[in-house]
């Protein structure tokens, strides 16, 4: 019996009513990819959004007044700046308390006492790639002020006990690692020590004292019995943790800080703090640091200067090595190329 021709196979094909309506199914799906960029653009702009709002006080008309003149890169610098400390933080914890709860559920099978489900942290630190893990630790070192990167030693310990160049170390070596690693953290943050126990700044100490202490101590699995519950508690207190963090991304500055003088017509002087939203021939647009706009003509401007927001004035006046506590690495190298000025005396005068 002779075979149908290629046409009139495709035209059986085609007249299936199942093929038909799969067609048009697949047609209908929206693809993976245009789903992914749906996300990738949207959620940005949804949060830049958030951001104009939070800085405008929650008024519209101003809210409109910052989205016609705020330049995008601006929004984009600043959730980046803060950005990257918060996504940092929440990922290293995430890591560090996932290779625990591995660790520890692992210990807990070959003990005869299996958890029902694998902890979610540990689901996740087992996915994410070397490269992954490598980045999120260099970001953070970059990144987060250097009184906290002691806290990356126990993170470290944590998450790279589940390699095998980790566990194929001998109890020799292991003590000659820790001990060297120790000797050069000693020798690092010793000074600086000292001169917080001098200043009574207790928690810089504890800051620098207590991780590499917690180092030695991390390494290996938790006791079965806390295991579910460590996990019960702990995942849902990191998640809550990145949604508090998140707070200072959506209230960081957009625009840069300025007190601008301005001599009225009586003679008086007046000094206004906020942030120049727009500016043309005739007027200033000021958004002031506690609410509300100022539109001021230029002839009665005298002078301008750029004021650090109180969250930057500096707390501890401790160094490592040189370098200022509340700095992070990247903003200490910065300085080494340009240091910081000295505050304007009119900043602090208006602060408060």
């Amino acid at each position: 019996m002779p075979s149908p021709r290629r046409g009139e196979h495709m035209a059986d094909d085609s007249s299936d009513p199942d093929l038909d309506s799969q067609d048009s199914e697949l047609r209908q799906r929206p693809s993976g990819g245009r789903a992914f960029w749906t996300v990738a653009v949207a959620l940005p702009a949804a949060f830049a959004l958030l951001r104009l709002w939070v800085e405008a006080g929650g008024q519209v008309q101003i809210v409109l007044l910052l989205a016609e003149n705020v330049n995008p890169t601006n929004l984009l610098a600043s959730m980046f700046i803060t950005g990257t400390r918060v996504v940092t933080m929440v990922l290293v914890a995430v890591f560090a308390l996932g290779s625990i709860l591995g660790i520890s559920a692992d210990n807990a099978a070959r003990r005869g006492k299996p958890l029902p489900r694998r902890p979610l942290f540990a689901r996740w630190a087992e996915a994410a790639p070397l490269w992954s893990l490598v980045t999120t630790f260099v970001l953070a070192m970059a990144t987060w002020p250097i009184l906290y990167l002691p806290l990356l030693l126990p993170a470290l310990v944590a998450v790279f006990q589940t390699t095998s160049v980790y566990r194929d170390m001998s109890t020799v070596q292991w003590l000659l690692v820790a001990a060297l690693t120790l000797a050069s953290y000693g020798w690092l943050v010793w000074p600086t020590m000292h001169a917080a126990w001098r200043q009574h700044e207790y928690f810089a100490l504890l800051m620098f004292a207590s991780p590499p202490l917690l180092a030695l101590m991390i390494g290996g699995p938790v006791p079965a019995m806390l295991v579910r519950p460590m996990a019960v508690i702990v995942q849902p207190a990191v998640l809550i943790i990145f949604v508090w963090a998140t707070l200072p991304v959506l209230s960081t500055p957009v625009l840069p800080l300025t007190v601008t003088t301005v001599t009225n017509a009586d003679g008086t002087t007046e000094f206004i703090r906020g942030y120049v939203i727009g500016t043309d021939d005739m007027m200033i647009s000021i958004l002031q640091e506690h609410g509300g706009v100022r539109y001021l003509h230029h002839t009665t401007v005298t002078a301008r200067v750029l004021c650090p927001s109180p969250e930057e004035l500096p707390v501890y006046k401790l160094r490592v090595r040189d370098l200022h506590v509340e700095d992070s690495l990247l903003e200490a190298m910065g300085r080494r190329v340009r240091s910081a000025p000295v505050t304007d005396a009119v900043c602090r005068r208006t602060l408060g």
